[in-house]
């Protein structure tokens, strides 16, 4: 068995597809990179093959009709043969010296006979056309770095800070058991996967090094502004689904600081959906703003009641024109400090 499966999700990636390859390949072959080319029309799928051909023990190119970013991460899951599991965008790299760091702390857990459900380490936003943007998230404010912990063990988070795809590295069985399989043609699918599994974690490691950039720049993200708000109907959708399928009651009887981390994921979510659709403006956005939280009260009322209290989806939903100017000007402020896009 491999100690880790890198999936590679491109789409049209040739111009910057192999630096990611590049970097992962310092893993040498306790690793494996499963380069998914889904349904490239550009030089995705040769570039992918000639590093099959160029390294063979390590990288498989699969090469599959389009299915958006979530099915990339599911035919990899499907594939993965590696102990571990990490998505890791066409985009984005790691770094190679934290990388080496990180491999050698799998290769000592393996020789002393350690299991890990879940691995987190830093992550940075890699403004590369605005360096000055650039910072790095880490938790070394919530966990010990190198200590064996649970999540009775979590610290409080910052505002800003919560656990994304970029930051996790989950045993590749715990993704299985939890049944992950991400909706097709559809963004923002990683927030999905960075918490229907969590409620299955038992043992975490956190590795305080910055070892994934996430590359923030280009103007066909979905994290950016006018992308975002023309994909409001898919955030509400996977905010709907975290609603659905993040098994609260699991994650109580495991730990409440679980729980209450889930609730706060959630309300991000609702915070999210709210802000947009208030950019947006329109009748239809306020009309469908009301019906989220509908929804949310249906499904489960101590949930509504806890996201509508003091949260930060709850100070979205401020009263009236004044209320609503008030909360958008909040957001832009946020963005502005923390530069998330």
């Amino acid at each position: 068995m491999k100690l880790i499966t890198f999936v590679v999700p491109c789409y049209n990636s040739e111009d910057y597809m192999e630096r990611c390859i590049n970097s992962l390949l310092i893993a040498g072959e306790d690793a494996e990179i499963i380069i998914i080319n889904d349904g490239s029309s550009d030089r995705t799928g040769m570039i992918a093959h000639q590093y099959e051909k160029l390294y063979p023990n390590i990288v498989r190119a699969i090469d599959k009709e389009n299915g958006g970013h979530g099915s990339g991460v599911n035919k990899g899951l499907e594939l993965a043969v590696g102990k571990y599991f990490k998505v890791v965008d066409s985009d984005d790299w790691l770094d190679k010296s934290a990388l080496k760091k990180f491999m050698n702390s799998l290769r000592y857990w393996k020789k002393i006979g350690i299991t890990l459900d879940l691995v987190i380490a830093n992550y940075i936003y890699d403004h590369m056309y605005e360096p000055e943007k650039s910072h790095k998230t880490s938790y070394r404010n919530i966990f010990k770095h190198g200590k064996l912990s649970s999540w009775s063990d979590m610290k409080p988070f910052f505002p800003s800070q919560y656990l994304i795809m970029h930051a996790l590295y989950f045993r590749t069985e715990i993704l299985r058991e939890a049944n992950v399989t991400l909706p097709e043609h559809m963004f923002y699918v990683d927030n999905i996967f960075s918490v229907q599994p969590l409620h299955l974690v038992k043992k975490i490691c956190y590795l305080d090094i910055d070892l994934y950039h996430y590359f923030i720049g280009r103007e066909d993200q979905s994290v950016n502004e006018s992308v975002h708000i023309k994909r409001i109907d898919q955030q509400i959708y996977i905010t709907k689904y975290i609603l659905k399928n993040v098994d609260m009651r699991a994650c109580r009887s495991l730990s409440r600081k679980l729980e209450m981390y889930q609730l706060r994921f959630l309300s991000i979510m609702m915070t999210i959906c709210n802000v947009y659709l208030l950019k947006i403006g329109t009748e239809e956005a306020l009309k469908k703003r009301r019906e989220l939280w509908e929804e949310v009260k249906s499904f489960d009322p101590n949930i509504y009641y806890y996201l509508r209290g003091f949260t930060l989806s709850g100070l979205t939903m401020l009263p009236g024109k004044a209320g609503r100017k008030l909360t958008v000007k909040g957001y832009d402020i946020a963005q502005k400090i923390v530069a998330f896009n």
